[in-house]
């Protein structure tokens, strides 16, 4: 399978249209001030289930074909695919299983269950949730819907980037910069693909946290590289092994180029965005805004968009990110 190109993702934001949030790009005046540059906010945490995930997975299911849907889904999740797979499952009639971490945020668990799916968990040190899911699949005659990797999802993602350049014509703004929040890679393709025919001009850069940051090393070192995977980080969306084979090549394509960022980063920017800019960010959803807050991303002088792609934070975590910071 290819990436999508401009036509898949002009498509999928047709399928979209109704079904998903138009989410607002924000600007605030302290943030603005504070680091001597004009920052644009993508709020997907204001999206249908809380964040850019459910895009992709309308997209996906939207193609299914309907003799097939009675047969079910299956997607394997830390929590905000899992929300969006859900939520598009029950908007088709879809019979939805997700296969979650049995560590992952009681609240996306809860959440995921409350669209109907049937959640079944694992222990991500030690288990394969590709083979669990895959076995499902398998045994049900169900399609397995992937979180990144596949040109259908990474087509609806896209729809952010096609939003964000509507979105800064009508204020006459030229980004120079796009940092995008980065774990398997799907929504950075989609966005640099998305912007390389809307705004050319503007450079896309993926932000991982530290330890999970196999995206930039991978793009430095020209191949796909993976994770630690006994490395921990707060960011719990952005986990992802590596990434995917799809997402990559458009990475690629598109020069993208990666940041990394300190999980004390990411819990001071939850914090920020609560305390400042009124927005409930989860960790993964923030590394974008630590980068820019922490100076890991120089944005003086510039017009930088920055996705927030992600607000599904339990109360715990989020106590934690305003205590400590």
């Amino acid at each position: 399978m290819k990436p999508p190109d401009i036509q898949d993702i002009e498509a999928a934001a047709d399928r979209l249209s109704g079904h998903a949030v138009h989410t607002p790009l924000l600007e605030n005046p302290a943030l603005n001030e504070q680091v001597g540059a004009r920052i644009l906010l993508k709020a997907e945490t204001l999206q249908r289930t809380g964040s850019f995930k459910f895009r992709g997975a309308f997209n996906f299911l939207s193609q299914i074909e309907p003799e097939t849907r009675a047969t079910g889904v299956v997607a394997y999740s830390s929590g905000n695919h899992a929300q969006g797979v859900a939520a598009a499952a029950k908007i088709f009639g879809i019979p939805a299983t997700i296969v979650m971490p049995a560590d992952a945020p009681a609240m996306k668990i809860e959440n995921t269950q409350s669209y109907g799916a049937n959640v079944v968990t694992y222990d991500r040190r030690n288990e394969d949730r590709e083979k669990i899911a895959a076995d499902i699949a398998g045994r049900h005659g169900a399609t397995l819907v992937p979180p990144y990797d596949h040109p259908w999802t990474i087509a609806g993602q896209g729809s952010v980037g096609l939003e964000i350049a509507a979105q800064c014509a009508e204020r006459d703004a030229q980004p120079d910069a796009v940092l995008v929040c980065c774990g398997g890679g799907g929504l950075t393709a989609g966005i640099a693909t998305a912007l390389a025919d809307r705004i050319p001009t503007a450079s896309v850069h993926t932000v991982e946290p530290d330890g999970f940051d196999d995206t930039r090393r991978s793009l430095d070192a020209g191949s796909p590289v993976a994770n630690d995977m006994n490395a921990t980080s707060i960011c719990d969306a952005l986990l992802a092994p590596a990434p995917g084979e799809i997402t990559f090549a458009a990475m690629r394509e598109h020069n993208v180029t990666g940041l990394a960022v300190s999980d004390s980063a990411v819990r001071a920017a939850v914090a920020y965005g609560w305390r400042v800019l009124k927005l409930v960010l989860e960790p993964g959803g923030a590394v974008t805004l630590a980068a820019i807050l922490d100076g890991v991303f120089d944005a003086r002088g510039k017009t930088v968009v920055a996705t927030l792609s992600g607000g599904n934070v339990d109360a715990e975590t989020f106590r934690m990110c305003l205590e400590e910071a």
